[in-house]
C-alpha cells in the first residue's frame, strides 16, 4: 500500500467542483482502507459483510462502515439495524463529546466492528458531512489505531461529492457489478469518480467484483476497453439470497459444496487485497461508447 500524508488541506476535486471540505483529510491510522461501490441493489452490502468476515478469518481486526441512510450494511453481522452515527449525534443535540464508543460502534460476527453512518433527512444535508463526522468520531475515540482493515460500504452508484467522500480515505476502490448493461453503465460512472479523486488523493481503483453473474462476457468486454480487471466472481445462488433473509453472513449458513466454493472465493479475495491489489488506471468510456460496446452481435 502507498504511504499517505498524515495531514493535508484538501484541494479542489476536478474541474467545476462545488464541494465544501470541512477539514483536512488524514490517514486512517495504519489500516488498509477499501471503499466498495456499485449500482444500487447489486449486492454491495452482502459483498462487504462477507469480505469483512473473510478478513477477520485471516486474523485481521476489521471495521465496516455503512454509508447509506438505510443503515442496513451491517445487519447480517449484528443481526439487527444498529443506531446510526447521525441518530446518536441527534440524541445529544450534536455534542459529540458526550458520546461513548459503545453508543455508535457494535461488535458483529467474527469480531467485525460495525458502524452505520446513516444519512441526513431526505432532501437536506450532504452525505459527505455524515462520512466526515463518522471518521472524526472514530479518530477522536482512538478506534482506528488498532484496526487492520476498514471497509466502507457506500450508497448505490451515487457519485456526487458527498458519497464520494470515502474515496478521500481509501487506498483501493472496489466496484461490484453484474453482467448487465445497467450495472456496467453505473460502473463506468464510478470509474470516472475514482479517476477524479485520484488526482488529489491516494485512492486507486482496485478492480471489479462480478456478482450475481453466471457469465462475465459483458464485464470482460468493458474491462478490456476501460483498462479494468476482475478480482473475484460470485454466481447468482439462492443461498446468498437466503443468507440476507436469515440475517446471516455466508460463513454462518448450512454447509454445501456450492457454498463452500463461494466462501473460498471470499477468502481468496481477502488474501489478494491484503497482499496488495495492483492499482488500475481505468479510463471511463463515453456513454455512447458503452451503448455500442455491450450487447450481442
Amino acid at each position: 500500500m502507498n504511504a499517505r500524508m498524515r495531514s493535508r488541506r484538501p484541494p479542489e476535486d476536478g474541474e467545476g467542483s462545488v464541494q465544501v471540505h470541512p477539514e483536512p483529510v488524514k490517514q486512517l491510522g495504519t489500516a488498509r482502507v477499501f471503499a466498495v461501490y456499485g449500482k444500487g441493489g447489486i449486492g454491495k452490502s452482502t459483498t462487504s459483510s462477507n469480505l469483512s468476515v473473510a478478513f477477520a478469518r485471516l486474523g485481521k481486526r476489521v471495521l465496516q462502515i455503512g454509508c447509506d441512510p438505510k443503515h442496513d450494511s451491517t445487519f447480517t453481522l449484528t443481526k439487527r439495524l444498529v443506531p446510526t452515527v447521525i441518530d446518536v449525534l441527534e440524541s445529544v443535540n450534536f455534542h459529540p463529546e458526550e458520546l461513548r464508543p459503545e453508543d455508535f460502534i457494535f461488535e458483529g460476527y467474527a469480531g467485525v466492528l460495525c458502524v452505520e453512518a446513516g444519512g441526513p433527512p431526505a432532501g437536506t444535508g450532504c452525505g459527505g458531512y455524515v462520512v466526515g463526522q463518522t471518521v472524526k468520531l472514530l479518530r477522536e475515540h482512538h478506534l482506528l489505531e488498532d484496526t487492520d482493515v476498514v471497509v466502507f460500504d457506500v450508497l448505490g452508484d451515487v457519485v456526487c461529492g458527498g458519497f464520494a467522500a470515502p474515496l478521500q480515505h481509501a487506498d483501493r476502490a472496489l466496484i461490484v457489478a453484474a453482467n448487465d448493461f445497467d450495472s456496467i453503465f453505473a460502473m463506468n460512472r464510478i470509474v470516472a469518480a475514482i479517476q477524479a479523486k485520484a488526482r488529489n488523493y491516494d485512492v486507486r481503483l482496485g478492480g471489479v467484483i462480478a456478482n450475481r453473474s453466471a457469465a462475465t462476457d459483458q464485464i470482460d468486454r468493458f474491462n478490456a476497453a476501460a483498462g479494468l480487471s476482475t478480482l473475484a466472481r460470485f454466481p447468482d445462488l439462492d443461498v446468498i439470497r437466503r443468507s440476507r433473509l436469515k440475517k446471516s453472513t455466508l460463513f454462518e449458513m448450512e454447509p454445501s459444496p456450492e457454498l463452500e466454493a463461494v466462501q473460498a472465493e471470499y477468502m481468496a479475495l481477502a488474501r489478494r487485497l491484503w497482499d496488495g491489489a495492483e492499482p488500475l488506471n481505468g479510463t471511463p468510456l463515453k456513454d455512447r461508447e458503452i451503448f455500442d460496446l455491450l450487447g450481442f452481435d
